[in-house]
Formats: C-alpha cells, sequence, structure tokens
C-alpha cells in the first residue's frame, strides 16, 4: 500500500507499469476533486444533507479521476503499440481527458476544442520532462533565523569584472 502512495508518474519509462502510474495520476486528482467539491459544497451549492453532499463530492472527484486515468492509460498504451515514445502519445491522452471533460459538462459542443487544449498540454508536458524543465520551479526561502541575515540570498552574485563603474575617494 505504501508503494502505491509514494510511487511518482516519472519513476518509470512510459509504456511500463501502467497500472501505478494511473494510481500516482488519480490521487492527485482526487486530491483535486477534494478541493473543489469542498469549495462547492461550502460557498455554492449548499446542499441538504449527506446524500446531497456526498453527489456533489462525486460530481467533482468522479469525472476528475476519470480524465486522470483516461490521460494515462491512453498515453502509456500509445506508447506501447506504436513504439514511438514522443509528445504525440501525451497528445492522445489529452485528448482521451478532453472528450470525458466534455461529457462531464454535458456540452459536446466544446468537445473538440477540449481535446485539442489538453492535447496541446500533454505536448508541453511531454517538451518539458524531455528538455528538463518545470513549470512551477522550487522557491527557496530564507530560514527565518537569527543567522539567515548572514547567508546570501541573491539569486546571481556579484561579479567584479562585469561591473562598470569605479569606487569614488
Amino acid at each position: 500500500m505504501s508503494q502505491l502512495l509514494r510511487y511518482k508518474y516519472t519513476d518509470t519509462p512510459d509504456g511500463q507499469d501502467i497500472f501505478m502510474k494511473t494510481v500516482a495520476a488519480s490521487k492527485y486528482a482526487a486530491l483535486a476533486g477534494v478541493a473543489m467539491s469542498t469549495f462547492d459544497v461550502l460557498m455554492y451549492s449548499h446542499p441538504k444533507g449527506i446524500t446531497g453532499t456526498v453527489g456533489r463530492f462525486a460530481w467533482y472527484i468522479g469525472p476528475l479521476v476519470g480524465m486522470a486515468s483516461a490521460f494515462t492509460v491512453t498515453a502509456n498504451v500509445a506508447r506501447n503499440v506504436r513504439g514511438a515514445d514522443d509528445k504525440f502519445n501525451y497528445f492522445l491522452g489529452g485528448a482521451a481527458a478532453g472528450s470525458i471533460f466534455s461529457a462531464w459538462q454535458r456540452a459536446p459542443i466544446i468537445a473538440v476544442p477540449a481535446m485539442v487544449i489538453l492535447g496541446l498540454a500533454g505536448i508541453v508536458k511531454k517538451t518539458s520532462m524531455q528538455e528538463k524543465w518545470e513549470f512551477f520551479p522550487d522557491v527557496h526561502q530564507a530560514t527565518k533565523t537569527i543567522k539567515s541575515v548572514r547567508h546570501d540570498w541573491t539569486l546571481v552574485k556579484d561579479l567584479e569584472d562585469m561591473k562598470g563603474w569605479t569606487k569614488g575617494n
């Protein structure tokens, strides 16, 4: 059980451990669904009773987990079927998630735009994984202790030869 919770999507290459990758993606989708549904229940819909509250939670969590699962399974099966580890697999995964999104919203008119937008998001994610850059890099903060003023927290150190001024008298 603990291996399921500690596993990350990028621990193994694409096309391997599809079940573990699906669980890894779905747990984040479920967490986002809990946050969204809690906000909805407390601030917007105000359902009466436990049945209505559970229904609102299921209305958010179910499709989000379905979208994450569809993306993961589609991208990894496409990797195994096609034999190529490229961005098109992630586009197909995003397109599968977009189709679930349009069904969730009961709006077939947004099916193609959702598939294209989420497919392009998949391409951007695959590019970031291949080129090793992050959307939201970690922000290093000072430790806020009495000794933290002694550390140099600047992003770029001063280079003496880059300074174009001279010292005065």
